[in-house]
């Protein structure tokens, strides 16, 4: 073989090793099926998950043989709708069925942890609920381990919002040997406020530039869905939107595309 033939054909082999993987993340609270004209849909759910093509989904307020969404196994009808395998992680008992967080993936699951978090127990006076993280680890692109978290924090109780910010950093964030991790939620909290701040101690916000809100999805007025990653070396942002979707839920969802360094 010439020489100049293998020069050209290192050089394509060097380009390609060098090209990133990219991870396409969309978090979206799906406001357990229920769209803003009232209606339970989840095939329309689907069709808005599908057409932003997502590698990795974190979704809040997912019910699970729950009566007021016709009990309907949102996780599972969401998985075969969208072709993507489906976990759920719930939180708490309602209504006869289940709620709580789930994700979808199109990579391998390798692993995968239901994490409760700490909240404060519901009075008379004050309805709250169980908080939790579903964590799953998956293959990546580039046959290596990557850890992906479904949570949602606290409407009602600001000072839970941080302990629950806390204990992410507390479980997820040690630097010692921990594997990269995308981190995705309903915070219930905007960009600038104490849960936000806690967690950029530790993570990196993918967020875009003008921090778009995405609550309520009809002419939102707060950013409090958002997407981090960790450890920086591992990850780089390519790009952040909030998809102007206003029909299938109360927010809005996030996209975010985010490359494996």
């Amino acid at each position: 073989m010439k020489l100049a033939t293998l020069i050209l054909l290192g050089s394509v082999f060097s380009a390609a090793a060098q090209t990133p993987h990219t991870l396409r993340v969309l978090c979206y609270n799906i406001h357990y099926g229920q769209g803003m004209d009232g209606k339970y849909d989840v095939q329309r759910l689907a069709e808005v998950i599908k057409a932003a093509k997502p590698d990795l989904v974190a979704l809040q307020e997912v019910d699970v043989g729950v009566k007021r969404s016709g009990r309907v196994h949102q996780v599972q009808k969401l998985g075969e709708l969208t072709g993507l395998t489906a976990r759920f992680g719930p939180t708490q008992h309602y209504e006869g069925g289940l709620f709580g967080n789930a994700v979808l993936t199109r990579l391998p699951i390798l692993d995968e942890l239901i994490q409760p978090l700490p909240y404060t127990e519901a009075t008379p006076e004050r309805q709250t609920y169980p908080r939790g993280a579903l964590v799953i680890t998956v293959q990546a692109p580039d046959g290596k381990p990557l850890r992906f978290i479904s949570t949602h924090f606290q409407h009602n109780v600001a000072e839970d919002r941080v302990e629950e910010a806390k204990a992410l950093n507390a479980l997820f964030a040690d630097p010692k040997g921990t594997p990269r991790t995308i981190l995705a939620g309903d915070f219930n909290a905007k960009p600038d406020e104490e849960p936000i701040s806690i967690l950029e101690q530790h993570w990196t916000h993918a967020i875009d530039e003008a921090r778009a809100p995405s609550a309520p999805s009809v002419n939102p007025k707060w950013r409090i869905d958002y997407i981090f990653y960790r450890a920086k070396a591992d990850f780089s942002l390519v790009s952040s939107d909030v998809l102007p979707e206003q029909m299938a839920s109360d927010h809005r969802p996030v996209l975010a595309v985010i490359g494996l360094r």
